[in-house]
């Protein structure tokens, strides 16, 4: 299984993706999964390229399509002003609108105070909801008093376990729908008695 994990921190090292990397490592101790971690700080003139000329630069269309074809997903995102960054919104803005359906999503994020915590239920999980992405249904925020404390650490644990259960029994993500036409659904009805 592949497992794609997006760190939108900004600065180096980055508190968002200490995050990200814990949780990749709680979901590997669970699942067998190939991890990517895809830096969008490095990504940063790409992204806003694109945005204008509509063209993704090699490493840009590489990192999007890892994450098109990932069996699971964590985003994680600093919180500012209460939502999750430009940059982390900026990337998710270019992905292909059917490219989550269906997959497996861990959100994550980190921010200075508590009082920023609910930026993962009024934004994020909405945010991933609109792309069809399932959403695990633990989430994880940091503040910075949360290092220290073991609740974070039980936080990580119980929403990698949810994301591993999740890319694990997830036998449709990629099957491709079988299109029957509609005169042979049409001809199949009228044979029955």
């Amino acid at each position: 299984m592949k497992l794609v994990v997006v760190s939108a921190g900004l600065t180096q090292p980055s508190s968002t993706r200490l995050l990200a990397d814990r949780l990749a490592t709680a979901v590997e101790a669970r699942a067998d999964a190939d991890v990517r971690v895809i830096e969008l700080r490095d990504l940063a003139v790409d992204i806003a390229n694109h945005l204008v000329t509509g063209f993704p630069s090699p490493v840009l269309g590489d990192a999007l399509t890892a994450v098109a074809e990932a069996d699971g997903l964590i985003a994680a995102t600093p919180i500012f002003t209460a939502s999750y960054s430009g940059l982390f919104k900026a990337f998710f803005d270019l992905i292909d609108f059917e490219a989550l359906t269906g997959k497996p999503v861990l959100i994550a994020a980190t921010g200075g105070t508590a009082r920023h915590s609910l930026a993962l239920e009024h934004a994020m999980r909405p945010m991933f909801a609109y792309l069809h992405a399932v959403v695990v249904p633990t989430a994880v925020y940091a503040a910075s008093e949360d290092w220290a404390s073991g609740e974070l650490a039980g936080r990580i644990d119980r929403a990698a376990g949810e994301l591993a259960d999740l890319m694990s029994h997830n036998p449709v993500r990629h099957k491709e729908e079988e299109l029957i036409p509609f005169e042979e659904q049409l001809a199949a009805l009228r044979k029955k008695p």
